[in-house]
């Protein structure tokens, strides 16, 4: 059976921590381990890939441990390493081009100080060159903490890829855990916008449905560079930033103030951002975010949490019926009020495309409605059978 038949190929889950070791030593310590414990699909696929001699397959490695409790010491590894031959780099000739892709939380940063310093590096870093330098995929916070160690060179393994394959590896390696959203966007406007490819294509590279790329595509277009950019100073938490992208660009950079002069959680910014969107206009909602910062700081009410109460059929009905209305209305008026015009030509455009694939959901729903409330026929009465 070929590597690529099996459910090696697809294997996109992170080993547990007890795999590193199988990852960085290879079989002459699998045996060891798997004496004292179960196998894993992990370790299997660790030597599997030892066997064959697949040195371009990426291996899984212990990836933010830290955030889980990690190894039980305190270590804190990669997300997942490349195999390719390792070698040590100079820490001053690495370039981080990619870096504008992440983000380096400073708690994430301390732990890995802490990790290097206390147990050396774990796992490799993986470099691809770009105009004759060593560029990071992955290894950020390592070469920081390194460098804030006073340490000069790191292990590292370097990939024969480009920058559009070595973009793709970065979100690979990070698959379905380590990236935000935000930073899924802005990897997704670098392929779309600097290497010109198109959403499908990005789709296909990424292993996604393209209503994944559209998504984060239009988060990141939405989003006022001045939020971002709090974001990327740790102002701002990433989620709470998805949460303000909802709202025109006009009062994104107000509520992004709100939210950090008063500490608002996450869900306190959805909440704020719901009703900011019931409002009638930017100069309404504007007034809105005016008054909240000039007034108290929320708390948490009073007493216990209410108990949520059972919905009944015609209460979730009624619901989505309220819901469909408020957000028709919405869409309604931002294109009357040339949106469209106002968000750029090429997120226009995308936009465009999707208003356009709302007309067959909405024949359907006409459809549906129709059907429902057409007329009965009257049952015939019992006493009268």
């Amino acid at each position: 059976m070929k590597l690529s038949d099996s459910w090696i190929a697809d294997w996109r889950c992170h080993a547990p921590a007890c795999c590193a070791l199988c990852a960085g030593n290879g079989l002459r310590n699998a045996p060891a381990v798997a004496k004292v414990r179960r196998v894993s699909r992990a370790s299997l696929r660790v030597q599997v890939l030892d066997w064959m001699g697949r040195s371009g397959a990426i291996v899984d490695d212990v990836t933010h441990e830290h955030r889980h409790g990690g190894h039980g010491d305190g270590a804190v590894s990669g997300v997942q390493t490349c195999s390719h031959p390792e070698r040590d780099v100079d820490l001053a000739e690495l370039g981080e081009g990619l870096a504008a892709l992440r983000l380096c939380d400073a708690s994430a940063l301390e732990a890995m100080r802490r990790s290097l310093a206390r147990h050396g590096q774990l796992s490799a870093l993986c470099l691809f060159t770009e105009r004759g330098r060593l560029e990071i995929i992955d290894g950020f916070k390592r070469v920081r903490a390194a460098r804030a160690l006073g340490l000069s060179t790191l292990r590292a393994s370097v990939a024969d890829v480009d920058a559009v394959s070595a973009k793709v590896q970065l979100a690979a390696l990070h698959d379905r855990r380590g990236l935000t959203e935000l930073e899924e966007a802005w990897l997704i406007r670098s392929l779309y916008r600097e290497h010109h490819l198109s959403q499908p294509t990005i789709a296909a590279r990424l292993g996604r449905h393209k209503s994944w790329v559209f998504r984060r595509l239009m988060l990141v277009e939405a989003l006022d560079p001045t939020v971002q950019a709090d974001v990327r100073l740790g102002l701002l938490a990433p989620r709470a930033a998805v949460a303000v992208s909802q709202l025109p660009r006009g009062n994104q950079h107000d509520l992004a103030g709100l939210v950090i002069r008063r500490g608002l959680t996450v869900r306190q910014t959805e909440l704020v951002v719901a009703e900011l969107l019931d409002l009638d206009d930017d100069a309404a909602r504007a007034r809105h975010i005016a008054r909240r910062l000039e007034g108290a700081a929320p708390g948490a009410p009073p007493g216990g949490r209410a108990t949520r109460a059972v919905k009944s059929e015609i209460d979730w009905l009624a619901g989505d019926i309220r819901t469909v209305r408020l957000v028709a209305a919405r869409l309604e008026a931002r294109l009357a009020g040339g949106s469209l015009r106002s968000i750029g030509p090429e997120a226009a455009a995308i936009a465009e495309d999707s208003l356009r694939g709302l007309v067959p959901v909405l024949d359907a729903l006409r459809r549906g409605i129709d059907i429902a409330c057409a007329p009965r026929t009257s049952m015939p009465d019992k006493d009268a059978a």
